[in-house]
């Protein structure tokens, strides 16, 4: 049997009952797709966002992956830090084929009559570079013609910021430490910056010999010198992963930090990797809010068809298969939305190709990326068949006569056990994918579990409108009182109103909180509290004139200087680092080189919260004090020891201590702190800092410029300075952000307009009967202005509730920032909320208010 046939000859079981239900489906489908538009923005929109950001994300990824090799500058590379490499390391490093050696470091250039001075990121490097890619330069030179010692003058080149800066030109001179530089050309395209990291100032290209005459490298200074290498014959990445565990073995001591071109820019993928995952889930917050579109785009489609949906169970088809039809029809819609949204995420890619191409390594030529294609997809499918069930489950169970005689599908009803069990299930199942596809799992549960919680708090918040309007005391205006009963009558505007627009402006709520008090932080609260200065690489030899300098310049300043070395941890408790998969929170601690120090006292700006300081002459087994929150996210405990490489030898110590650090403040704090026997007689310079509440911008200057002229290999960081360029960087990331937050609140106004717009239809009626009652326009648009009002207040406090908490959890529990209510976003959320509510509905009211009374009334 190919299917089963029902009273009135429908065949409405197995393949028989498919076809059928697929060719009422097309048939009905021939009016086109009216009704369905805000259906289809809502399902493209956020298929666009989740397809678009992953593909954009897969293209960077794609790209660090495919000019790995260019992006590195090397086939591997080896950083040690404030030495270079032994005789015997150099010897093995270049057995392995052709080797570049560089150096890099901060410091300050100054001008040669020492007028004016600028913090520069000097980059030193050899004949051999670059290994791989170009070294692009306006005019185009040669290494000898760019670097080369023209008399008793290295030649440079630099960022166009740097000549900006300190209004200088290609020709002029510029004094680096002891060295005098002559500005030969301007850098274009640095093949492997992006390997190098973020710098925080404009960079210097110089020769190693350049830097040999600086005098700039010392012992202890902060400089990382890079070897980078180009292996002979055609070696696999295998062979490369298998090499890094040769230098490994060979040289257990050297610390060095090893990197292969499958990994040129771990940071960058990082970054994009989690950046993309928060656009994601924003994205997806954009689908299932359209969610609510969807659902309140198939009850009113449904709505209309109630006299067709009638007529076939009167003619004998199952509900089965009256849900067959209309569910075949919902998913081609789905499909036509969610394909329409994959054009527009494939263009992606492109797009960011030319916005992207002077700041992130994205291919010149885009490509598909199917995976982030296939997931936007299958969310999409997931979406619209989670929301449409329920409706569809409703009108399966409404008899023909009940159809025939109601104004349409009563909305209060529950629908099977079995149809709400599928659309649970459907939900979690969109939830595991949201999870399991995110790199920080932790952060994907949190932000699923808060939607979660924000549908069920937003529908319990319309309950509880619904009811204080229903037990609202009788008033005297006509116009409010109409406000107040269409509130709470039956079907409603006001769980689709507030689920709709509650959820987009709790969002963006959230994200206005976040950002506002992170620039406030940034601008504001930081510069008072953190120190004038920072000064780095100060001679052990320099110490006393570097004090008496300063002392003169800011004589009411606070100076505080501590021994600086750079070390890495290599073990914990005896287990080497690599063999541990750390936490998310913490791991960042055994990522990299740490700034180390050791103190006979304990810092000032610190508190033990867990053990004792060492005594001040105390001469046993090497001691250090971590910090207790990165310590305690690491697993360790009081007796636990910690293995750290420094200058290629490693020190093993015992945690004594855990200590409660603000690192807020930006004052001078470390992870580690080793008692003073740890580093005995190992050279390392100092680190300072100066705090001066009365400072003005000229005395800043006259400081700065006093430092750097009397000694020039002193490094020093204006904080007010390197907080612009972090404030720079927030203002970049908060463009994008709100974009994305954008997206959700489109899709809050799409599923917006199409509830109200799903509500017109009974408003038709109710308009009809009150004006034919006696009531005027003026009253009724009063009347609808009022119940939109209500609606959008109602919503708008909950938004600004939620994206309060909501925000104060993430700045003062994640970030340990200080929280500040912002009144403005709060301002904003409720305007924004009743602007849109009122004008929207407004808008669908005044059309509602031009039907004639006759062909209304004829049908009643």
């Amino acid at each position: 049997m190919e299917g089963r046939v029902e009273a009135g000859g429908f065949k409405t079981r197995g393949v028989g009952g498919f076809r059928l239900a697929l060719r009422f489906a097309l048939r009905e489908m021939r009016g086109g797709l009216s009704g369905f538009f805000i259906f289809l923005a809502c399902i493209a929109l956020g298929v666009a966002a989740i397809g678009g950001v992953n593909s954009v994300a897969s293209a960077i990824q794609s790209a660090v992956n495919e000019q790995g090799q260019e992006l590195l500058g090397a086939d591997i590379r080896f950083e040690l830090n404030q030495r270079t490499a032994t005789d015997e390391e150099a010897q093995w490093l270049n057995s392995l084929g052709e080797v570049a050696e560089s150096a890099n470091m901060r410091s300050m250039a100054r001008l040669v009559d020492a007028s004016d001075q600028a913090l520069v990121e000097a980059k030193a490097v050899d004949a051999s570079y670059p290994l791989y890619g170009v070294l692009e330069t306006e005019p185009a030179l040669s290494h000898e013609a760019l670097f080369g010692l023209h008399g008793d003058v290295h030649g440079a080149a630099v960022a166009p910021l740097l000549l900006d800066r300190l209004g200088l030109e290609l020709g002029d001179q510029l004094l680096l430490g002891n060295q005098t530089f002559e500005l030969r050309a301007t850098i274009t395209n640095e093949p492997d910056a992006v390997s190098d990291g973020f710098g925080f100032a404009p960079r210097m290209l110089i020769s190693l010999e350049g830097l040999e005459a600086a005098g700039l490298v010392q012992p202890g200074s902060l400089v990382e010198h890079t070897y980078k290498i180009r292996l002979d014959g055609n070696v696999s990445d295998t062979d490369l992963r298998a090499l890094r565990e040769e230098a490994s073995r060979q040289f257990p001591e050297a610390g060095w930090s090893v990197r292969t071109r499958e990994n040129a820019a771990p940071s960058l993928a990082s970054n994009v990797e989690r950046f993309s995952q928060f656009l994601t889930l924003v994205g997806l917050t954009a689908l299932v809010v359209g969610g609510v579109g969807v659902a309140n785009a198939v009850r009113a489609y449904l709505d209309g068809k109630r006299t067709v949906i009638a007529t076939f169970k009167s003619l004998g088809a199952s509900a089965g298969f009256v849900v067959s039809v209309y569910l075949i029809q919902i998913m081609i819609i789905a499909l036509i939305g969610i394909a329409i949204g994959l054009v527009l995420a494939a263009l992606m890619p492109f797009a960011a190709s030319a916005a992207l191409a002077n700041v992130l390594p994205v291919p010149s030529e885009a490509g598909l990326y199917p995976l982030a294609l296939g997931l936007a997809a299958v969310f999409g499918v997931l979406t619209t068949l989670a929301f449409a069930l329920l409706p569809l489950g409703r009108a399966r169970d409404v008899p023909a006569t009940a159809l025939f005689r109601e104004m349409g599908i009563a909305t209060g009803r529950w629908p099977r056990l079995s149809y709400l069990v599928t659309s649970a299930g459907l939900a979690a199942l969109l939830a595991v994918l949201a999870i399991a596809y995110a790199e920080d799992k932790r952060v994907a549960m949190v932000f699923v579990g808060g939607m979660v919680a924000a549908f069920l708090i937003l529908r319990l918040v319309a309950s509880a409108v619904q009811w204080l309007a229903r037990r609202a005391p009788r008033i005297r205006s006509t116009a409010l009182r109409l406000a107040v009963g269409n509130i709470h009558r039956p079907g409603a505007l006001t769980p689709s109103v507030v689920l709709a627009l509650g959820l987009g402006l709790t969002l963006l709520a959230t994200l206005a909180m976040i950002d506002g008090n992170l620039r406030r932080q940034i601008s504001g609260n930081l510069p008072e509290i953190a120190p004038n200065f920072f000064f780095v690489d100060i001679q052990s030899h320099e110490v006393d004139q570097f004090t008496q300098i300063v002392e003169d310049e800011a004589p009411e300043g606070k100076l505080i200087k501590v021994p600086m070395l750079r070390g890495r941890i290599t073990a914990l408790n005896g287990v080497d680092v690599r063999e541990i998969t750390p936490p998310a929170e913490g791991g960042w601690v055994l990522r990299g080189d740490r700034g180390l120090t050791y103190a006979i006292n304990q810092p000032e700006n610190s508190s033990l919260s867990e053990g004792e300081w060492w005594p001040a002459d105390y001469q046993g087994e090497p001691l250090v004090s971590f910090t207790e929150e990165e310590g305690k996210e690491l697993g360790l405990e009081l007796g636990d020891t910690i293995t750290v490489n420094v200058l290629g030898r490693s020190v093993t110590a015992r945690i004594a201590s855990f200590r409660q650090v603000e690192w807020e403040t930006l004052a001078m704090n470390f992870v580690m702190v080793f008692s003073p026997n740890t580093f005995a007689g190992a050279p390392h310079a100092w680190l300072a800092t100066l705090t001066d509440e009365n400072a003005t911008s000229q005395g800043e200057a006259s400081l700065l410029n006093a430092v750097t002229r009397n000694l020039p290999t002193v490094t020093t960081v204006r904080v007010k300075d390197a907080l612009d360029v972090v404030n720079s960087l927030v203002s970049q990331l908060a463009t994008a952000i709100r974009a994305a937050a954008a997206v959700a609140l489109i899709a809050s106004v799409l599923v917006l307009s199409g509830a109200l717009a799903a509500g017109n239809r009974a408003r038709v009626h109710d308009a009809v009967v009150l004006k034919t009652l006696g009531a005027t326009r003026r009253v009724l648009i009063s009347a609808f202005a009022m119940e939109y009002m209500l609606l959008g207040l109602a919503t708008a406090v909950f938004a600004l509730l939620a994206g309060t908490a909501a925000a104060w959890f993430v700045v003062s529990q994640i970030m340990t920032l200080p929280w500040e209510f912002l009144p403005d976003v709060a301002v904003l959320t409720i305007v924004l909320a009743l602007v849109m509510t009122v004008g929207f509905g407004l808008i669908g009211t005044w059309r509602v208010l031009g039907h004639k009374a006759a062909p209304i009334l004829r049908n009643l």
